[in-house]
């Protein structure tokens, strides 16, 4: 087995063809058949390689295909550079990104990624396109380099897997094939190096842990409490798209459960942490242990997820205590209370993960609904049921009745029979509420006739 120091990795640039072949492995020794893989990227590698570049499928697809599970994305890798490539494919083709350049080419939704084979960035090119932070952090890593060399780029020995769909081979440089029959992580290289290259690895160890059960070996686990600090450098708007990976792809209890067990969720939800206890057991943590749950099932049975819907649901206490203290300190009425808490809550968040405004203002919906959903007379239910985000305003209605008890359990009971009311039902249900609760507006002109009695009585005692 080929050592997993970066300084040892495997060189054959003098070595015969006879050391490179014992890396290859018959695809169908494995079970594994082009057949199995998607039909644009193999489109992609027999295009490159007519055109004389080498071309494999690559990575996390045969990972999954060896594991038994059905890949999301094929990506390729190919000694030809992004320019050549987008030379060969034209419009059909977008390059991208800065710190790694990378080529996409389009067909209609469907993108295949395709990167240029990179070396070590400490290799001495005649084109150095590295750069490093002074925390050792990889800003620029577009240093080519050969099919060898880019495996010892790879981030875990299970990722460093390459198929050739013309020779029906799979290219095993570092044993991943071993690792994953192990259901072991183990980063190529020296760990600590690797997670200051990119401190985003460290999400991606936790990611790969809950997704494909495995466990990470003692020299990739060790380094990552200490060095979780460093994803402070990463640009929110990644660690944004990092989130989503982590929390939203099937196993969001489980990933949340390794990410405080590693220290790594304070590192994405600093302004949570006020608001989380020794035991665990506050309503906060009880409400993002539901929420991920929830989306898990949701994820199982094959529904949609929204990104908004579980940072509502992550804030809310937060927010809530934000708007009582603007309510007993500021003296603000309960919506202005929410506008503005609103406002300095998702300040909070966007600080760490830049959240898009498209998904920040359903939040805010979600939040100002829940006020709403306070009103049950009039034409009030009529008006909320239609409103777009109303369903989600109702979701976490019921995880802090499920969470709180008390009066959200009879709200949630009133909305739910609501919904699945015909027209006569809902009516007979805001009946019986107008009998309960007064109406506002008449309360209302109640309140300001006292008061104008009451001011009337006293100028005329003061006079």
């Amino acid at each position: 087995m080929p050592p997993k120091s970066s300084k040892n990795a495997p060189h054959f640039g003098h070595s015969s063809q006879q050391d490179f072949n014992k890396y290859k492995i018959k695809a169908n020794s494995l079970g594994i058949h082009s057949r199995q893989f998607s039909r644009n990227a193999l489109t992609v590698v027999e295009k490159l390689n007519r055109h004389g570049y080498e071309a494999y499928i690559v990575g996390g697809c045969l990972r999954d295909l060896l594991l038994g599970k059905t890949p999301k994305d094929f990506d390729v890798a190919t000694n030809a550079r992004p320019e050549q490539v987008q030379a060969i494919f034209q419009r059909q083709c977008r390059l991208v990104g800065r710190r790694f350049r990378l080529a996409h080419i389009m067909f209609g939704r469907d993108v295949i990624e395709v990167a240029t084979f990179r070396a070590s960035h400490s290799s001495h090119h005649s084109e150095n396109h590295a750069k490093q932070s002074e925390q050792g952090m990889l800003l620029r890593d577009n240093v080519y380099g050969t099919l060898e060399q880019d495996a010892e780029r790879r981030d875990f020995t299970v990722n460093a897997l390459y198929y050739s769909p013309k020779e029906n081979l799979i290219y095993d440089f570092y044993h991943g094939i071993d690792d994953l029959k192990a259901g072991k992580l183990s980063l190529i290289g020296d760990p600590i190096t690797r997670y200051q290259e990119d401190p985003v690895r460290m999400l991606r160890a936790i990611r790969f842990m809950a997704k494909l059960d495995m466990f990470l070996d003692k020299a990739s686990d060790k380094p990552i409490r200490e060095l979780a600090p460093l994803l402070k450098n990463i640009p929110p708007a990644r660690l944004f798209d990092e989130s989503l990976k982590l929390l939203q792809t099937g196993a969001g209890v489980k990933t949340y459960q390794l990410l405080r067990e590693y220290h790594l969720f304070e590192q994405l939800f600093p302004a949570l942490m006020p608001y989380f206890t020794e035991k665990g057991d506050s309503f906060a943590e009880r409400m993002v242990f539901t929420a991920l749950n929830s989306t898990d099932e949701r994820i199982a049975d094959n529904l949609r997820v929204n990104p908004a819907f579980l940072f509502a649901a992550f804030f809310w206490y937060p927010l809530r205590e934000k708007v009582d203290i603007l309510k007993n300190e500021g003296g603000l009425n309960n919506y202005d209370a929410y506008a503005l808490a609103s406002n300095e809550i998702l300040d909070l968040l966007c600080g760490a993960l830049a959240a898009p405004r498209r998904h920040t203002a359903v939040v805010r919906d979600i939040w100002l609904l829940q006020l709403q959903l306070l009103k049950r007379t009039g034409k009030a239910p009529e008006r909320l049921i239609a409103q777009p985000k109303f369903r989600a305003a109702y979701d976490l209605l019921a995880m802090r009745a499920e969470i709180e008890g008390g009066e959200s359990i009879e709200l949630v009971k009133w909305w739910h029979e609501y919904q699945f009311s015909n027209t006569q039902q809902r009516d007979d249900l805001v009946h019986e509420q107008n009998k309960i609760t007064p109406n506002p507006k008449k309360r209302s002109y109640r309140a300001r006739r006292k008061q104008r009695k009451t001011t009337t009585a006293s100028n005329k005692a003061a006079n």
